[in-house]
């Protein structure tokens, strides 16, 4: 695999750098603001692009702004976002429209260096993946919507997972609940929702959080 870094914080860089090429994945440019990022994927066409959210000059959106700007662009190259703080409506722009293969992770997940080399995996592979912090924070904000109401404990338990990016199978297996039991309760969720299950795990991420936003 082949990836393009950005990010402005050189030790942070740096160390995802090291930890992605001891996982022998190939690192071809590692630059620190928006501009440098968009001509490197331009020019080196990567299977992945790893984009703090806030570069020079003004470290708002910069990182955002390029990430949306790529998948524009490349739509088949992956993108994980990398935030310091949870930032609802960034992780909204980025993750709700029917665009595949991105990610939305806090900075510190990268130090769970097994489940960031997944997240990694997966979203270059056109999967999608969210920071369950930021998918806690997605459905507290629409608690009041009446048909999540609706949903029972375990319900949102699934809701919450399958936001992540989760499979049935690894639902089943954080929930410790039988794969049947996730497709009826996902079954449960997109009825009540009002919202049709995609066969992919990334379209199922787009529904609910189309939902969440509305909410």
């Amino acid at each position: 695999m082949r990836v393009v870094l950005a990010d402005d914080a050189v030790l942070l860089r740096e160390g995802v750098r090291s930890l992605l090429e001891d996982e022998g994945i190939e690192v071809v440019a590692s630059v620190d603001d928006g501009v440098q990022l968009l001509a490197a994927v331009d020019a080196l066409t990567p299977q992945l692009a790893i984009v703090d959210v806030r570069m020079p000059p003004t470290h708002t959106t910069e990182g955002l702004e390029a990430a949306l700007e790529i998948k524009r662009r490349h739509p088949d190259i992956g993108v994980l976002v990398l935030s310091q703080y949870v930032l609802r409506e960034y992780a909204t722009e980025l993750l709700s429209s029917e665009i595949v293969g991105v990610g939305y992770l806090l900075k510190n997940r990268v130090t769970d260096i097994d489940r960031f080399l997944d997240s990694v995996m997966r979203i270059a592979v056109g999967g999608t993946v969210i920071d369950p912090e930021v998918v806690r924070q997605l459905l507290r904000s629409s608690e009041q919507a009446s048909s999540l109401s609706a949903l029972t404990p375990r319900e949102n338990d699934v809701l919450e997972a399958m936001a992540e990016g989760l499979s049935n199978r690894g639902i089943a297996e954080r929930l410790f609940v039988s794969v049947s039991s996730v497709e009826k309760a996902i079954s449960a969720i997109f009825d009540k929702l009002g919202l049709e299950a995609g066969e992919t795990t990334s379209r199922r991420v787009a529904a609910v959080l189309r939902y969440l936003d509305r909410g």
